[in-house]
């Protein structure tokens, strides 16, 4: 890594900022999981303790931890790019499109979007002809079907494509 990105030349948010978010993002994690604590009870009963008081513990750990990690970040030099713009578009041209992928797996099922997930990447960023990209998305879905519905017998979320072909 160049000296340049440790001085915020290049451009992008910067590591304090980065780790702070982080921190103020866990802090509210570990409250959602005391809420969820609470709301089951946190206490002692007759079998020993409750189903909220293990978890209870841990979201406080989280928030503790997270506070100190808070302060931690605070403290630090501000300069310090945490990524630069062209990293972060390069991490966000795989993320969004699996995000994208896992809403659609309720709606569509977990097969017809693997085979647009796969057959996306393979030629948005692996640059790979339509009937290449066509050819192992449904080769991977096919021997992933074969795999989990017939040889383990687990069955995965289907959509109606899949329902209206009978599987």
């Amino acid at each position: 890594m160049s000296d340049a990105s440790h001085h915020g030349t290049e451009g992008g948010p910067s590591h304090r900022s980065i780790e702070v978010g982080t921190a103020i993002a866990m802090v509210a994690f570990g409250a959602i999981v005391i809420y969820g604590s609470l709301q089951v009870g946190i206490g002692w009963g007759a079998e020993g303790p409750k189903a909220g008081f293990f978890p209870f513990y841990v979201g406080l750990s989280i928030i503790i931890a997270s506070v100190f990690n808070a302060f931690s970040a605070a403290a630090q030099d501000g300069r310090k790019v945490f990524a630069d713009w062209s990293q972060l578009k390069s991490v966000l041209q795989i993320v969004i499109p699996t995000a994208v992928y896992v809403v659609a797996i309720p709606f569509i099922g977990i097969y017809v979007s693997s085979i647009v997930l796969i057959a996306l990447f393979m030629k948005w960023l692996g640059r790979y002809s339509t009937v290449m990209c066509l050819a192992v998305s449904v080769g991977v879905m096919v021997g992933t079907f074969m795999m989990f519905e017939k040889w383990f017998l687990v069955p995965l979320p289907k959509g109606p494509i899949e329902e209206w072909l009978g599987f």
